[in-house]
Parts: C-alpha cells; structure tokens; sequence
C-alpha cells in the first residue's frame, strides 16, 4: 500500500508545488512507483510545473463524478513510473470533499508506492480535505519571519491529525546568508517550530525558470541535490541534510561571500 504523503505550507510562494514535483522525479528516478495529486482545486499549477498542462483531458473532478475512470486521467511522465493526476480548473471546490477524496485515492492506491499531495496553502477547507486523506505531512517554509510563523500555525493543525510523522523542509536558504549570520540556518528554524528537519533546499534560480517553462525534471542544480537527499530520507527514514553552506567555508569560500555581497 502507497505511503500517502501531503506537503503543506502556511503560506504561498514558498516554492512547495516546485518542491513536490522534483521529489516525485527523484523518488521515480530511485525505481519507486509514484502518484502526486494536485489536491489545490481552483488553483492547480502542477500540471504547468511538470509540463503536462496540454495533455489533460479528464482530471479528479470527472473521476469523483463517475465521467472517466480514474486510469483515463492519470498521466504519465514519458518513460518514468511517475504519474500525475490533474485538479479540477473551474470546479465548485465543496463538490470535492474530504471524502470524496479519499474514496478516490482508496481506489488506486494499491499500485503505487509513494502519492504526493500537493496541498493549498493556508488552513481552509482545502488543508483538510489533502491532509485527511494523508498518514505524513512535510510542511515547506522558507527562512522568512512571515513564512516561519505561517508554518508554525500549519504545524499545531497538523499535530491535531493522526498521522504517522510531521517533518519540516526549509527552502531557498542562502548559503552565503546563514554563513556571515545573516539568515537563520535550516537547523535553527527547525529547532524553533519544534519538528524534524527532512530536508534544506538552496536558493536556485534555475527552478524558478524550469518550473515556469514546465521542464522541471531538466534541472540539475543544486537544488535539485538537495531534493533527492530529500528522496533518500523519506525512503530510508533517515535525516542527512544538504550543506548549504558548504560552498562558503575556506579560502574560495570566503572570496565567494564577498564578491556575493556586491
């Protein structure tokens, strides 16, 4: 039976739909079977990330309505054992609910390893209905006072659920930032909302181009490394975190954080 993981955040901008779509890469690319939902009805962006915008025909709104069969609106990453079933565009979000949504998933869950729920971001009726249907949570935030707090709401709801573990994932941290004291470390910013740290993710401007060209699975930065240290952990059940700062320490390190200054 899959392991049925939502990843949440307490506000938008954070970069989790981004965060969503490389770790099913990475997890399919390490021969797992994967399925991420796009649980964010209304607001969907997924499909755009992963490029696959122009090849939906059905989405969960014709499979919760009997329209299609659920198979006919999975789609496939080409030569991957990677899947994406597409959210509803011009949908009455409360048709979908929470049940509705789970009796869904129950249908196909058996044929995957890993569903990765894409959350929306807040705490509405559309937080319930993705993490109702979860048994794991990893909230995305950033090193922002604004996102930390959010986060921090999002976590004292999650702990009320049922799950099997909460775990944190702290993206676009400035390596450079953190090592001259000037942006709080992934470490610290979990210590302070009190939950596992699973994953810290550098700043990288090549997602933000690769998820707005929807060729996300082309990027081979940093980020992306980091995102599939992230994979091996929730394989693994480890918690090795990538070392933003490893390109600011010694003599070239510190030649890099000057001229990063100007």
């Amino acid at each position: 039976m899959a392991r049925k993981i939502v990843l949440t955040s307490g506000k938008g901008g954070v970069g989790k739909t981004s965060i969503l779509a490389s770790l099913g890469i990475c997890l399919a690319n390490r021969g797992k079977n994967v399925l991420m939902i796009d649980g964010d009805v209304g607001l969907n962006n997924l499909d755009v990330v992963m490029g696959m915008e122009s090849r939906v025909v059905y989405d969960m709104s014709d499979v919760i309505e009997n329209k299609c069969h659920i198979n006919q609106a999975l789609l496939q990453e080409e030569g991957s054992s990677l899947y994406l079933l597409p959210s509803a565009h011009a949908y009455d979000n409360q048709k979908i609910t929470a049940q509705a949504f789970k009796e869904m998933i129950g249908r196909i869950e058996h044929l995957f390893d890993f569903i990765l729920i894409d959350c929306p971001a807040g705490i509405d009726a559309g937080f319930h209905r993705a993490v109702s249907c979860s048994d794991e949570a990893i909230v995305v935030t950033t090193p922002h006072i604004p996102a930390i707090r959010d986060g921090d709401k999002v976590l004292g709801l999650l702990r009320s659920y049922k799950l099997n573990s909460i775990s944190l994932v702290i993206n676009r941290v400035r390596g450079d930032f953190v090592s001259r004291g000037k942006m709080m470390s992934a470490s610290e910013i979990a210590r302070i909302l009190r939950t596992p740290l699973i994953g810290a993710v550098p700043e990288d401007d090549a997602v933000t181009v690769y998820s707005q060209l929807g060729r996300i699975g082309l990027n081979r930065s940093s980020s992306r490394d980091a995102i599939d240290m992230i994979a091996s952990n929730i394989i693994n059940n480890s918690f090795r975190i990538y070392d933003v700062e490893r390109g600011y320490r010694g003599f070239f390190g510190r030649l890099k954080r000057i001229v990063s200054r100007y």
